[in-house]
Parts: structure tokens; sequence; C-alpha cells
């Protein structure tokens, strides 16, 4: 199983043109048929004027096969393609491995989601990724983990992971709490012989987004 995470860096003021493409063109265009999409968001809090969405590819070989297909759908191509190309300024793409496969939706709505990427030092993510799963069921008690992986490409150096809040007090009371759990205190007292840089992005999804 293979995740792809993007991210599309929009020219200041172009959000609404790129939103209503996505929703009426390109996302009926594509559907599922392409890859599957589980979150469509659009950033809060970090940088601004992004769009991240998340995929999912039975293998890399499969990714290249249907993004191939892709490429013959005139809808995508010669309506959608088009429109977007106006709208973004910048294309970012990780390919990456689960340590903790993607929730589906649970079909509740107004939620917010952080995204995390950890850089970690050289060959440092499958331990980080290791000491996470010996703690995620302590973790879990005070905020599930939607999902998490390790980077593949381009950046193999990478912890992502995905967490899903009702709103941001939700949050910051979490995140208090698990700080007080000494199994947690031990994981984050591993990080900074693994840990380079830090980043945190505040996601909201998308009317299209399968995670709401």
């Amino acid at each position: 199983m293979v995740y792809e995470l993007r991210c599309y860096t929009l020219f200041p003021g172009k959000m609404p043109e790129y939103l209503k493409a996505a929703e009426t063109i390109g996302r009926p265009a594509r559907g599922n048929n392409y890859g599957v999409n589980h979150g469509y968001w659009i950033s809060e809090f970090g940088a601004l004027n992004q769009i991240w969405h998340l995929w999912k590819y039975d293998s890399y070989e499969e990714r290249t096969r249907l993004r191939a297909e892709l490429q013959k759908n005139k809808d995508w191509t010669e309506k959608y393609v088009p429109i977007v190309k106006t709208c973004v300024q910048r294309q970012d793409l990780r390919l990456m491995n689960a340590v903790v496969d993607i929730r589906p939706s649970d079909g509740t709505t107004g939620n917010v989601y952080e995204l995390r990427v950890y850089r970690t030092v050289l060959g440092g993510a499958p331990q980080y990724g290791e000491n996470f799963k010996a703690v995620r069921e302590a973790r879990d008690k005070y905020s599930p983990i939607w999902g998490a992986w390790t980077g593949e490409f381009p950046q193999p150096n990478e912890w992502i992971h995905l967490w899903r809040y009702k709103n941001l007090q939700e949050r910051f009371e979490a995140r208090a709490a698990a700080m007080k759990d000494p199994a947690w205190q031990a994981y984050l007292a591993k990080g900074p012989a693994l840990l380079a840089e830090m980043h945190s992005t505040l996601l909201i999804p998308t009317n299209y987004s399968p995670l709401k």
C-alpha cells in the first residue's frame, strides 16, 4: 500500500477559483477511479493559500498506471487542468509508507485536522515510528491518531502524522492531558536524539473531503 500526500500552494486570491473547479470538475472527473482520496483540506494555520490532499494506491506500479489513465480523461485534461494551472504556483508531493493506516470517515463533520511533519536525523524515521507504535495505546486515550507514515520520497527521513479534533479547544485539552501521562513523557524523551525539525499545519476540510 502506498500513500501520496500532495500540497498545492496557490497564488494569493486564487483559492475560491481552485475550490470551485475541484468540487465541480476535478473530483467528479477523478472520483476514486485513479487512486482513492481520503482527505482534501485547506491550510488554516501554518503556510497559507495551501491545498492538501491524501491519496492511497495498492502499489507504486498501480499509481503509475492509474495516473497514466487519468491523462486520458478529457474532463480532467481539457476542463479541469487548464483552470487550476492558473491557480497553482507550486506543487509538492510525498510518497509515504503507513505505520498507522488512515482511519475512515465516521460520518462526523466540522472537525479540524492537524498535520505534523517531523524531519528526523539520517535514518531516524523508522525508529521514531517504532517508538510511536509502542506508545500508541497510551496516547489514543486522549485523542486517537488518524494516520501516521514514514517518508519514502522525496524525503525518506520524515515522520508524518495526522490528528483529528472537534475543535482547537479539544486539541489543547487532549495534548495537555497526554503531557501528564508517564508513558507519553517517556516517549517524548526519546525524541530529541532522533529529530531535526518539527512542523505543524492546521487543516480545515473542504466541502468535498471524505474526512470532514
